[in-house]
Parts: structure tokens; C-alpha cells; sequence
């Protein structure tokens, strides 16, 4: 495991789903921790050995998306383009159907136009839900926030990007708190509203050709 995996795995607050450490007992497979801190190991070692573009961060694992796939604003729809992208094919670590993200839907519509190496992240890198129930989503704390801009400290210093991209006001301030020197590029989180504004926005940041417009996700 590699060691910036190893310090998100270690991890542990109460009402939050380490998918590095844990196994959930309706939808994982056996072996699903440590499928998912293997992928994720395998992509920090690719990234670290590339001049990485930019780091797209978002807030939190979603329990549709990040806690399942292990990887940051994808869900299984799109886990498989995801490692492509760092050259190899993980395993899923799931059972049962397929399931999407809205939020992942909208991000890998515009990965899909964009060569560049993009390492995707969380503020705060684990699956927080409400208590006792695990499939529901919640923002983090301010604890589970220091300990999150830490790791994305920690991630920025190693992978050095050109640019960031801030999706949404927490991820930008959270950036900004880390150091306000870094060239980070705030936009609009695509959910509860925001989903042509980001697409417009990455659209002008990448100079992507327009395309039929993209259906409004509910």
C-alpha cells in the first residue's frame, strides 16, 4: 500500500465509511478494502511519476459513488474509465447492480473530452453519513475537515499540479486554507443546480468544443 494511501486508511471517525478499512456486509465483496486500496495505490503511483495537469477536488465520498468504488467523484458506471486513464483495469469490489452517481455522471461527461492527466480528490477523503445509517450522505465536520485538508496537503506536495480545480465553496476554502498561494480555480459543484455552470465552466478553462447540450440530471 502506498504510504499516502496508507494515512487515508488509517483514518477513523465515528459515522464514516473508510472504504480502504471497511467492508460493508450487503454490497462488498470479501476482499473489497483492500481492492479499493490497491486501485487507489496503483493511480498515487502513476500520478506521482506524472506532470500531473491539475487535481479536480470535491467535498466528500458520496455512499453512491466514492464508497463503493473507493475512488474520488466516480461511481461504478465509471470506475472502469477511471483506472483506464492511469493504465490499468481494477476489479470491482461490488456486488449486485451496477449503480450511478448524478454528481459522478456530470464529472466524467467532461473527463471524457480532456487528455489531461486529472487526479481526482475529496476534501475530506471518506464516506461520512448520518448515524446509523450508513446510506445516507452528510457534509463533514470541522474534525473530519482539518484531518482531510492534512491528506489533500499531503497530496499536494507530492503531486505538484499545474492548477486546481475547487468544485464547490467548501473544496475552495479548503484550498485556500492550505495555502492561499495555490493556483486554484474555483467552480460551481454540478449538483442541486449548479450542473450548466460547471459544464460552462470547464468548457472555457479547457477549451472544449460545445456539444449538444447535456440533459439536465435530477
Amino acid at each position: 500500500m502506498h504510504p499516502f494511501v496508507k494515512a487515508v486508511a488509517d483514518l477513523r471517525f465515528e459515522n464514516c465509511f473508510n472504504p480502504y478499512v471497511d467492508r460493508c456486509e450487503i454490497y462488498d465483496r470479501q476482499d473489497a478494502p483492500l481492492q479499493r486500496a490497491q486501485a487507489l495505490s496503483a493511480i498515487v503511483e502513476r500520478a506521482a511519476k506524472t506532470d500531473i495537469e491539475s487535481i479536480w477536488i470535491g467535498r466528500d465520498l458520496g455512499y453512491r459513488g466514492g464508497r463503493r468504488t473507493g475512488l474520488a467523484l466516480t461511481d461504478e458506471v465509471n470506475a472502469g474509465a477511471h483506472t483506464s486513464r492511469w493504465g490499468f483495469a481494477g476489479e470491482r469490489p461490488t456486488v449486485g447492480a451496477v449503480v450511478a452517481e448524478r454528481t459522478a455522471a456530470i464529472i466524467w461527461t467532461m473527463l471524457d473530452q480532456i487528455d489531461a492527466p486529472i487526479f481526482l480528490w475529496n476534501v475530506f477523503p471518506l464516506h461520512p453519513h448520518e448515524s446509523d445509517e450508513p446510506f445516507t450522505n452528510r457534509t463533514h465536520n470541522s474534525r473530519e475537515r482539518r484531518a482531510g485538508e492534512e491528506i489533500l496537503a499531503f497530496l499536494i506536495g507530492m503531486l505538484r499540479p499545474r492548477r486546481i480545480f475547487a468544485i464547490g465553496n467548501d473544496a475552495a476554502h479548503a484550498v485556500r486554507r492550505i495555502d492561499p498561494g495555490l493556483p486554484v480555480i474555483a467552480v460551481r459543484h454540478p449538483s442541486y443546480g449548479g450542473q450548466s455552470q460547471f459544464v460552462k465552466q470547464i468548457r472555457t478553462a479547457y477549451a472544449l468544443q460545445e456539444r449538444e447540450p447535456m440533459p439536465l440530471l435530477l
